[in-house]
């Protein structure tokens, strides 16, 4: 199982990253628990993952929308077809900003930080891929 939290060195690696400037897309994969994994003493009524990852994406969408950034595309997960054996996504999302530095703005807001308790308890696994535009196919 992977980590669901970016850590410290990530996103300063991710900021510091000589890649282009302008517009990132997130690549979201997530896994969600069966149930949501509170940690003891936080206040929030029993749920599944899915349902407690709605109640962090209430909060994040409208941080989305306020750094300049929206969502391009959501959908459910059915198979992979590459990937490493066992491995399996319920969603992906994908999530346009318009800097590196409105994501890092967005994710450091406080009200940001309150709600990510609710992400954390509802996934078992995730990724979270930056990716800008690039020449090539399709170009």
């Amino acid at each position: 199982m992977g980590s669901v939290e970016p850590e410290a060195r990530q996103l300063k690696a991710f900021l510091d990253d000589a890649g282009p400037e302008g517009p990132v897309v997130m690549i979201n994969l997530l896994r969600y628990r069966e149930r949501a994994a509170y940690p003891e003493g936080f206040e929030a009524e029993p749920c599944s993952g899915r349902e407690a990852y709605g109640r962090y994406g209430a909060v994040a969408m409208e941080k989305v929308a306020a750094a300049g950034g929206r969502v391009i595309w959501f959908g459910n997960v059915h198979a992979s077809v590459i990937a490493p054996p066992g491995e399996a996504w319920d969603d992906a999302l994908l999530v346009e900003y318009p800097s590196k530095q409105a994501f890092f703005d967005m994710v450091a807001q406080p009200d940001y930080q309150t709600a990510a308790p609710h992400r954390t308890a509802a996934l078992a696994d995730s990724r979270l891929i930056a990716t800008t535009t690039a020449a090539g196919i399709g170009s």
